[in-house]
C-alpha cells in the first residue's frame, strides 16, 4: 500500500501482506510531523477478512499440552527463576542514590564508577560520542564527571548498566542481536526530551524507567518460543498486536512480568509502575511518568513502521499501537511535536550506537 503525507506529499510504503483489515491508524508524517490517518478496512478482500476473524476465533487459548500452567502458576515459575537473567549492576542503583544526595558530590559518583571497569569503559567511550558533543575530548572518568554534570552522568552509568541486559537476541520476539536495545534507548532518549519540555523534574526517572520498559520480553522470550505454533496461528489476523497475543495465550503480559520484575530489583514502585501501563496508559491517567514513557514507546513503534531506524518490532505489529490523544493532551503535544520528538530521539540513539554496541 502507497500512501502518502497531505501536507508535505512524502510517499510512503507498507508491504499489502503486512497490513491489518478492520482497522484505522493514525501517526504523525516522521518528516513534516503532519497527522496522517489511515482507514485500512477496505484493503482486504471479502474473503480474506472472513478467513482472518475464522483463525481469531479458532485460536487456541490454552498451552501446549505439555506445558498447562495457568497464568498464574506460569508467572511464579518465570518469578522463582531469574537467575539466568542478568540483572542491572548494583552500581547503577548505588550511583543513582549519590546523585539523589543533596550532600554528595559528583566526584563521589565518577569514584564508584571507577570501581567497576566494564561499566568506566562502556561510560568513557559514550561520553566521548557525538551526541555529547566530546568526541575525543573526554579522558577519565572524573573528567566525564566535570564537563558532563550529574545528569549526563547518570545517564550514561543507566545505558552502561543495561547494554549487556537488553543485547541479546530474543528468540521468541523474533528480535536480532541489538534490536531490544535500540529499541530501548530510542524510548528512553525519547521519554527524557518530551520530560524535558513538559516536565523536567521527571527526566532522570523518565530515561531511565524508558531504558528498562520492555524488560519483561527478557524472561517471557522462552514461554513464548515454546508457544510459538499458538502465537503464530493467533497472530495470522494482521489485526492483532502481539500483546494481545500475550494476554491471551500467557495470560498476562510482558509490560505485567516487567512490573513484576522491577519490585524484585528493589526499583520504586513509581518507576516500575511507569512500566506496567506503558501500553495502557489510561489505567493511570494521573500518572505523568507513566504518560510520557507510553508515548515515548508509541513514538518509537511508529519509528520503526516507517522503516526509519531498521526493524525495532517485527512486521506492522509496530504501527498498532495507536496514538493515545488523551496522553498527548496531557502533555501538550500536538502532532508536529511527535515529529519532532522521534527525529531527536533518533538522532541520538544513531550517536551513540556510533560508539558503543551492547555486549
Amino acid at each position: 500500500m502507497n500512501f502518502s503525507c497531505s501536507s508535505c506529499h512524502k510517499t510512503y510504503t507498507i508491504p499489502d501482506g503486512k497490513l491489518p483489515s478492520t482497522k484505522k491508524l493514525a501517526f504523525p508524517c516522521p518528516d513534516c510531523g503532519h497527522r496522517i490517518e489511515l482507514n485500512l478496512g477496505d484493503n482486504a478482500s471479502g474473503d480474506a477478512a472472513t478467513a482472518e476473524k475464522t483463525s481469531v476465533a479458532a485460536a487456541p487459548t490454552s498451552a501446549p499440552a505439555d506445558d498447562q500452567q495457568t497464568a498464574e502458576e506460569l508467572k511464579k515459575r518465570i518469578l522463582s527463576n531469574l537467575s539466568g537473567l542478568p540483572s542491572i549492576p548494583q552500581i547503577v542503583f548505588k550511583a543513582h542514590e549519590i546523585m539523589e544526595d543533596p550532600n554528595s558530590s559528583t566526584s563521589k559518583v565518577a569514584e564508584l564508577i571507577e570501581t567497576d571497569q566494564a561499566i568506566a569503559a562502556k561510560v568513557l567511550k559514550m561520553a566521548n560520542s557525538a551526541y555529547y558533543g566530546m568526541s575525543g575530548k573526554v579522558s577519565s572518568i572524573q573528567h566525564a564527571a566535570v564537563v558532563l554534570g550529574d545528569k549526563a552522568l547518570g545517564e550514561l552509568i543507566t545505558l552502561a548498566g543495561t547494554s549487556s541486559l537488553l543485547g541479546n537476541k530474543l528468540y521468541g520476539y523474533a528480535m536480532d542481536s541489538g534490536e531490544l536495545w535500540r529499541h530501548s534507548m530510542t524510548v528512553a532518549f525519547g521519554s527524557k526530551i518530551m520530560a524535558q519540555r513538559h516536565m523536567p523534574q521527571l527526566e532522570n526517572d523518565a530515561f531511565s524507567v524508558g531504558l528498562i520498559h520492555d524488560v519483561g520480553k527478557l524472561v517471557l522470550d522462552r514461554p513464548v518460543l515454546n508457544r510459538k505454533s499458538l502465537f503464530d496461528e493467533f497472530m495470522a489476523a494482521g489485526d492483532k498486536t502481539f500483546l494481545s497475543a500475550e494476554n491471551r495465550i500467557l495470560g498476562f503480559d510482558h509490560a505485567e512480568i516487567g512490573y513484576d520484575i522491577c519490585r524484585q530489583w528493589q526499583i520504586p514502585d513509581t518507576l516500575a509502575k511507569a512500566i506496567l501501563y506503558h501500553h495502557r496508559p489510561s489505567a493511570a491517567a494521573d500518572d505523568d511518568l507513566v504518560s510520557i514513557v507510553s508515548m515515548a514507546d508509541t513514538i518509537a513503534n511508529m519509528a520503526a513502521a516507517m522503516s526509519m531506524v531498521g526493524h525495532i518490532q517485527s512486521g506492522i505489529d509496530a504501527v498498532m499501537y495507536m496514538v493515545d490523544d488523551t496522553v498527548m493532551e496531557r502533555l501538550a503535544l500536538g502532532e508536529k511535536d511527535l515529529g519532532v520528538v522521534m527525529e531527536a530521539a533518533l538522532d541520538a540513539v544513531e550517536k551513540i550506537m556510533l560508539e558503543i554496541a551492547p555486549s
